[in-house]
């Protein structure tokens, strides 16, 4: 297949239909763009949707406008800025990239996929990804909207994840010197807006005259997936410590393993980190809340008394900004 029509149709269609995003520039456009900016998007948009991630890097690029801001910053307030987005491993890595970009490279990013790599926590899409949209570079930038829209194009038979070479091997022989923020941005759109997973709008899309998954009548088959394994369930404790002065009693997560660095409520149970309860009580049971992470399904039994003993007393409006989804969750019931 000539790649050459295809990618002027793509084009074409996301100069006319690229969606606004705050870390974006205009489609086509030659204005200079921060590859702060764009590493800090890229980071963010790791396991998390588009909508989701727009107002965190909108609050981040105020607070922190530059890497060197970042780079500076006091790693709780990051961490707890960061509350809400989830995969908070990649919290640490963005202050130890800043620090490493401003400490290491006097603040400027490298401007290769290689020199991009070298610095924390940028792995090779990451890498991929600020080389193409922030330096020009002909980068092979694969997400899980691009392995869509490659497996149909060239009807992949081969399930997921076995396919994944393969695919990015396919998806660098669309790649080409012209544009190459603006190509990689084309396919993510065009994966979030219309080849999308269930339900692929095929009448809107700019290149289903070279799709063999459109032509095969069934291109929501594919990418094809192997049948996932039954999530596993935990189970747990988490104790809701008050004070009797609108302020309730938290801890700080170990700074390795799940919401590493994260303020915390008491829990046991379920996990590393785990406390004692907080104090002899009395407790008493509120219920439960349910989580889903990545890898596990997680049941926490609510208990709700006055804490003693060295916990971190903070505001319950401040706790509520400051804590993970899964303890807000958890204080929310205890409250109820």
């Amino acid at each position: 297949m000539d790649p050459a029509p295809l990618r002027r149709a793509l084009l074409d269609w996301y100069d006319a239909h690229a969606r606004t995003l705050p870390w974006r520039r205009a489609p086509g456009s030659g204005a200079a763009i921060d590859p702060y900016r764009v590493w800090l998007s890229e980071v963010m948009l790791q396991q998390t949707t588009t909508v989701h991630a727009a107002p965190y890097f909108e609050a981040f690029t105020r607070r922190w406008p530059t890497v060197a801001d970042l780079a500076a910053a006091d790693d709780a307030d990051v961490m707890s800025a960061w509350a809400g987005l989830g995969y908070y491993a990649r919290a640490r890595n963005l202050l130890a990239c800043a620090r490493a970009v401003t400490g290491g490279h006097g603040g400027v990013f490298p401007d290769t996929e290689d020199g991009l790599r070298a610095l924390p926590g940028l792995g090779p899409y990451t890498a991929a990804a600020v080389a193409a949209i922030a330096f020009g570079r002909a980068a092979n930038v694969v997400d899980g909207n691009v392995e869509r829209v490659v497996a149909r194009l060239f009807a992949v038979e081969t399930p997921l994840p076995a396919a994944r070479p393969g695919l990015r091997r396919l998806a660098g022989t669309l790649v080409a010197d012209d544009r190459p923020g603006d190509w990689a941005q084309a396919l993510m759109d065009l994966g979030a807006t219309v080849c999308r997973p269930r339900t692929p709008d095929c009448r809107r899309c700019p290149i289903s005259a070279w799709c063999a998954g459109f032509a095969s009548g069934a291109p929501e088959r594919f990418p094809v997936k192997t049948v996932k394994a039954a999530r596993p369930e935990r189970a747990g404790v988490v104790w809701v410590a008050l004070d009797g002065r609108g302020r309730v009693g938290l801890t700080r997560r170990p700074d390795t393993g799940l919401l590493g660095g994260m303020p915390g409520l008491p829990t046991a149970g379920w996990g590393a980190g785990e406390d004692a309860p907080p104090g002899p009580g009395p407790w008493q049971a509120a219920g439960a809340v349910t989580h889903v992470f990545t890898h596990f399904g997680l049941t926490l039994e609510v208990r709700v008394g006055p804490g003693a003993g060295d916990l971190d007393w903070t505001d319950v409006d401040a706790a509520r900004n400051a804590l993970p989804t899964v303890f807000r969750k958890a204080l929310e019931r205890g409250l109820a």
